[in-house]
């Protein structure tokens, strides 16, 4: 995750406040990994700044190729907005288009 984010120029992400998780155990059947975050409400009764979760599914995470993991890392991180208030960019932006071209740009191929 820290590689992909210096690489892509994802500044606003801050890395210390971004917790990878791997989990087991999931009911879901389709769902590889999930971005949480620490809401506005959270922040103000917990007196805690914004933080993320990304959650990595390893039932299906860890099939993956290595290509597959890192776009499943790129998506996930593209869920997190340049505020890094604890609000979330929707999939309306954070599209295989989108993962694809951010991918291609890690592996420098413009």
């Amino acid at each position: 995750m820290e590689e992909i984010i210096g690489k892509l120029g994802m500044y606003h992400v801050k890395k210390d406040d971004v917790i990878c998780i791997r989990s087991q155990g999931t009911s879901t059947s389709r769902t590889i990994a999930r971005c949480h975050a620490l809401g506005k409400v959270m922040q103000l009764a917990l007196n805690r700044k914004a933080m993320y979760v990304l959650e990595f599914l390893s039932e299906r995470f860890d099939k993956l190729s290595e290509k597959d993991q890192t776009k499943t890392i790129i998506h996930e991180l593209m869920h997190i907005p340049k505020s890094f208030g604890g609000g979330f960019i929707y999939h309306n932006f954070v599209t295989e288009k989108n993962v694809d071209l951010l991918y291609q740009k890690l592996m420098g191929c413009y």
